[in-house]
């Protein structure tokens, strides 16, 4: 039975999702580097905690939502001794399949169940509690750690063994990268052409071009009212952080001998916009790279 959990990562996302925990009538311990995120997450009930340490000791389980691998496995190196045989560990961070693996590793040594289990859905995902976990690790750890997932989200998938769920989400995000920019350049040919951003939408959107670029996240201001497209191309998902997923699959492609030119070219692109000082925008702001416009 799982009450108390410990969350390591109070961000952009780890601060909603340890509310929805909140709400879901978990106690919550949190701890993050940041005083305000600290606060912000005091304010939507969860227990504010000044160390790593004072937040895992006595919980059931415990999530970490960090910036990248190297955090993740130090985060577990430094927690690892200090909670329970048996305690639950859980990643939602985005990261490498080889720092999961050794959080995999260092959980095992524990005597802790553990799952890596990245999400997908951005911020907005992350306060509507409506995120996709895709998870990695034991049956029997995804089984115990699935109604605390369901807390936060509303699809769970078991992707398979350690690391599965960041080989998932990798592979997932450099679809999505590769397909914006296709659907950018589509947009801006069509402008080119003298076609309306409606008339593209409407054919694209119902025939064979459509995809979730397009359908649920069109790059340009009108046909879909709900996308960043609408709001100066404010996050979302910025484009830094297309590019980290873009890095990572290309990192995960040359270590598995895999063929992947257009992910490696959606990463160039998103390189050259990301320098030019558009990390911050909406990944989904790219179609004013073809425009010429950054």
């Amino acid at each position: 039975m799982i009450g108390t959990i410990g969350f390591i990562g109070l961000g952009n996302m780890g601060g909603p999702m340890a509310a929805n925990l909140v709400k879901a009538g978990f106690t919550v311990r949190g701890f993050d580097l940041a005083d305000a995120s600290l606060q912000a997450a005091a304010d939507n009930g969860v227990s504010p905690r000044q160390s790593v340490a004072d937040a895992v000791a006595g919980s059931d389980l415990v999530i970490t939502m960090l910036p990248a691998g190297s955090h993740v496995v130090s985060v577990w190196s430094e927690f690892a001794d200090l909670v329970g045989p048996g305690t639950l560990l859980v990643d939602c961070s985005t990261i490498d399949v080889e720092s999961a693996r050794k959080a995999h590793a260092l959980a095992a040594a524990a005597g802790c169940p553990s799952l890596d289990a990245p999400v997908s859905g951005g911020t907005v995902g992350a306060a509507a509690g409506t995120l996709t976990f895709m998870a990695g690790g034991a049956p029997e750890a995804f089984e115990r750690g699935r109604p605390i997932l369901e807390a936060m989200g509303k699809r769970i998938v078991h992707c398979g063994g350690a690391g599965a769920g960041q080989a998932a989400k990798i592979c997932n995000n450099m679809i999505l990268g590769v397909t914006m920019t296709g659907v950018c350049e589509a947009f801006v040919l069509a402008e080119k052409l003298g076609l309306s951003h409606q008339a593209l939408f409407d054919v694209a959107s119902t025939s064979s071009g459509q995809c979730w670029a397009i359908n649920t996240y069109c790059p340009v201001p009108g046909p879909v009212p709900t996308s960043p497209a609408n709001n100066d191309y404010r996050p979302g998902f910025a484009t830094a952080l297309m590019l980290k997923d873009l890095k990572l699959a290309q990192e995960a492609a040359l270590a598995a001998g895999a063929a992947t030119p257009m992910g490696a070219q959606a990463a160039h692109l998103y390189a050259l916009f990301d320098a030019l000082g558009h990390g911050g925008d909406d990944f989904s702001a790219l179609v004013n790279f073809f425009r010429g416009q950054a």
